[in-house]
């Protein structure tokens, strides 16, 4: 009984993520508010994301300037970034320096994975317990849990026959690992494994790619900044400040207004050569019809192709890499350095898992329909069970008993992607139904905890218990989730992880809002200064 008691905690808040959402929710709540707070974090140190994705080649794909907090001005000035895609070692320095600037560890518990999360009905308040089976109880719970950390490993017959060693690239040793002298067969080409090609194939003594789908990749031009760019951005903080609010996707560059109906196939061919050399996230917003137009879309998308049996010089894998079978930045589309290249060398093999399929993994390797591979490692870059998995593996039950894997059965159903019907005073950070994944997550995390702390400010001053949406406002809120993404092309893809479509048995349902950033912090400032009466108040 006396065990009990001590291991029972008492807060205003409980943050559940110790990444970007939930240091600056943190900031925002402890320091603004004055709120008694705890950040529960899984990981033994702050990054969130990047906390666990330090496989080979992990990199940003948004523009180091781009990709930091703008809440601070003095952090904006005390902090400089080394190259143009900062890697996951100098983001994790990053987000050290900010929780030292800010003192915020000493309200963050490591290690400590939710295992469960309850709303007590009579109490109005959350009971919260951890793998270490200490409970906390709070009157508020943020989920900061990001919307890709929950780690995918496909169910492939034979994989615990296998006597190699085998990682996902989102749950990566935080000591590395050595392919020196070693076979390895990577599975997957989406982003995440477009970067860590290039760099294991330069160690390993051979490395055969498994490739399901096609993908687009363009250069990233990755390079260390100039004296001269660090400068220029210290001095243009409130520009790019102005800019990434303002743009759609929350990148620190205008989208084009011409269409490529716009100008002629000389001039198409030299925009498309300039931006391919400028690399980058940047290729895509040199015309504006390009995600909604998909004919504009069919230019970019045979220029990429053209580039990939330019650069691959054996005819076979080139044939395989530019077989996509989807409109270009249908899916997030990976910038890299040198993927492409990659298959030049005499170390590398290529798999199109579309004609000869993987049938088991034994003992020594990976057997498909016509061959087998002696692997010593397996690399799966496969992904998450983005948006939804994160949220559900903490096993959180509402009111009445509700629970969210029950609510989410045939897909998220959130209103904003903020709040869930049935789960009072739980507000998700960047859960589906908003921005997110489809912008510079910085941005539309500042955004989302900027609501949160003037929403539960609001709440305090007037003595309110609880806050929630309803099922009618979610569904009115799906209703315009959906009516956004197909203005453009993002919900064609089959085989999309934004519809869940990597996940066997997932409900295939479009999770991000693509009506950009701009659009979407107008919706949640009306209601903000309409006294949140989109919600139930108590």
């Amino acid at each position: 009984m006396n065990q009990v008691k001590l291991n029972k905690k008492d807060y205003d808040a409980i943050i559940v993520g110790a990444g970007f959402s939930g240091l600056y929710q943190l900031i925002c709540l402890r320091d603004q508010l004055n709120l008694n707070c705890v950040v529960l974090e899984t990981g033994d140190d702050v990054g969130g994301t990047w906390y666990w994705n330090r496989y080979p080649g992990a990199r940003c794909d948004t523009e180091s300037h781009a990709y930091s907090y703008y809440f601070s001005d003095d952090l904006l000035k005390e902090w400089t970034w080394s190259e143009r895609y900062p890697g996951h070692a100098e983001i994790r320095r990053y987000m050290n320096f900010v929780a030292n600037k800010f003192d915020l560890k000493k309200d963050i518990l490591f290690q400590q994975k939710v295992t469960s999360a309850c709303f007590n009905n009579d109490e109005n308040n959350w009971n919260v317990i951890t793998n270490s089976k200490i409970e906390f109880k709070a009157k508020f719970l943020i989920s900061a849990v990001g919307c890709l950390s929950n780690t995918n490993i496909p169910n492939i017959k034979g994989l615990e026959d296998f006597e190699g060693k085998y990682y996902h690239t989102g749950n990566w040793p935080k000591n590395g690992v050595s392919f020196a002298g070693k076979n390895v067969g990577q599975i997957g080409t989406g982003s995440t494994g477009i970067q860590a090609v290039p760099v294991i194939a330069e160690e390993a003594k051979h490395l055969t790619v498994f490739q399901r789908t096609a993908n687009y990749s363009i250069p990233a031009r990755n390079k260390p900044l100039t004296s001269e760019f660090k400068k220029h951005v210290k001095e243009n903080s409130d520009l790019y400040k102005n800019l990434v609010k303002r743009t759609p996707n929350a990148h620190p560059f205008e989208i084009s207004k011409r269409n490529v109906a716009d100008v002629d196939p000389d001039e198409l061919n030299e925009i498309y050569e300039k931006a391919w050399e400028i690399g980058g996230l940047q290729f895509r917003a040199v015309f504006n019809d390009l995600v909604t137009n998909i004919k504009a879309n069919k230019t970019a998308s045979d220029f990429i192709k053209k580039k990939i049996r330019e650069t691959v010089s054996n005819k076979k894998f080139a044939s395989i890499l530019s077989d996509i079978d989807h409109p270009y930045a249908g899916k997030r589309p990976p910038i890299d350095s040198n993927y492409f290249e990659t298959f030049n060398r005499d170390n590398v093999n290529l798999v199109d898992l579309r004609s000869e399929p993987i049938e088991l993994i034994d003992r020594t390797g990976i057997k498909t329909k016509k061959n087998h591979f002696d692997l010593d490692i397996i690399v799966f870059a496969t992904g998450y069970d983005a948006m939804t998995g994160p949220l559900i593996n903490m096993n959180i039950t509402g009111k009445n008993g509700l629970k969210l894997n029950d609510v989410w059965k045939e897909g998220p159903k959130t209103f904003l992607g903020l709040q869930i019907p049935g789960f009072p005073n739980l507000f998700t950070i960047t859960g589906p139904g908003s921005p997110s994944v489809l912008t510079n997550m910085p941005m539309a995390i500042e955004q989302h905890v900027e609501w949160i702390r003037d929403c539960i400010n609001y709440m305090n001053k007037k003595d309110y218990s609880t806050i929630e949406t309803d099922i009618n406002s979610a569904e009115k809120w799906g209703d315009e989730v959906n009516s956004v993404a197909n203005q453009t092309l993002l919900p064609t893809v089959k085989h999309s992880w934004y519809l869940g479509a990597n996940i066997p048995g997932k409900p295939r349902v479009f999770m991000p809002y693509a009506g950009g950033l701009p659009r979407y912090t107008e919706v949640c400032d009306k209601i903000k200064n309409n006294k949140y009466k989109d919600f139930i108040l108590n």
